[in-house]
């Protein structure tokens, strides 16, 4: 039962909000964890062709508008602050999980973005860490009572994509004991008590996605596109499906037949199935679009 809309850049750069359908955020336990909303999900997929300046990196004051547009859709609010506060507490120690892989990371103006809007709700910055690599060992984000899962989507030669679900390998010391069965696991990584129940938000940068690749750490920028776009909701799972219907339309244009993924990234489906963390069936996600519809592929 997708739910699509699109608005308007002007709409959409003066702040407009889309309403969704489904039950109201309120306090407490992440929406996707309460039984009742197992029955669907929001999903809001946000595009904006200036978010991306001539070098092709992102513009901070976009990817605030961008992100902002998502939360108040996600809150079903028009007030950003007040979006963001359904997530954040001003008495919350935030942790934002970043991805500092070389050839597409997280960004600076991403990771500002998030933090600006955390300290906006009243944490203070002595309260909010960005980190990625080691956060395992990090007395930090041991003691984080709230984080925010923020990472690029590309193609990965052990887990099929990587995502949202996978971002929170770093917390373990050992991350080669998920690679078994293509990393068919990795739901496994959000009981840890670090992150269980912690996760307010996962954002899924799609900006330049990486669509194949070959090999450990490969990455060509022949397999990458300017799509403009972050995926933002507060189920990992139905944010990483989104992605990965994207990714897989992208692939099926690129290449000119239904070329699927190898591996395929099936930990996500079986978050889903085995796991219960959240929702990867499609038809169960209300797919909220805004800004530009131009080649959205979804």
């Amino acid at each position: 039962m997708s739910k699509k809309k699109v608005i308007t850049r002007r709409e959409f750069i003066k702040g407009t909000s889309i309403a969704a359908i489904g039950s109201s955020l309120s306090w407490g336990a992440p929406a996707w964890l309460r039984p009742e909303s197992q029955n669907a999900t929001d999903v809001v997929l946000v595009r904006n062709q200036d978010v991306l300046d001539e070098s092709g990196s992102p513009k901070y004051d976009v990817v605030l508008e961008m992100l902002d547009a998502a939360v108040t859709a996600l809150a079903k609010t028009k007030d950003p602050i007040t979006a963001w506060k359904q997530f954040i507490k001003p008495h919350d120690v935030v942790g934002i999980k970043t991805n500092a892989w070389n050839f597409l990371p997280t960004t600076s103006p991403v990771e500002n973005a998030i933090k600006k809007r955390v300290m906006d709700v009243g944490v203070p910055e002595t309260n909010i860490g960005i980190k990625d690599r080691g956060v395992h060992a990090d007395p930090f984000f041991q003691k984080a009572t709230a984080l925010i899962n923020a990472r690029p989507m590309r193609t990965h030669h052990w887990a099929g994509v990587g995502s949202c679900l996978k971002n929170m390998i770093t917390f373990v010391p050992n991350p080669w004991i998920y690679h078994d069965d293509t990393c068919a696991d990795l739901a496994k990584l959000w009981e840890l008590p670090a992150i269980k129940g912690k996760v307010r938000l996962n954002i899924l940068v799609m900006f330049t996605p990486l669509f194949h690749s070959v090999g450990p750490h490969g990455f060509s920028p022949e397999y990458t596109w300017k799509y403009y776009g972050l995926i933002v909701g507060v189920d990992p799972v139905a944010v990483d499906t989104t992605g990965v219907r994207i990714i897989q339309a992208k692939r099926l244009r690129h290449f000119g037949e239904d070329r699927p993924l190898n591996p395929p990234a099936h930990h996500i489906s079986l978050a889903d199935t085995r796991h219960h963390l959240g929702i990867a069936d499609p038809g169960k996600i209300n797919l909220i679009k805004i800004g530009i519809s131009a080649d959205g592929l979804i």
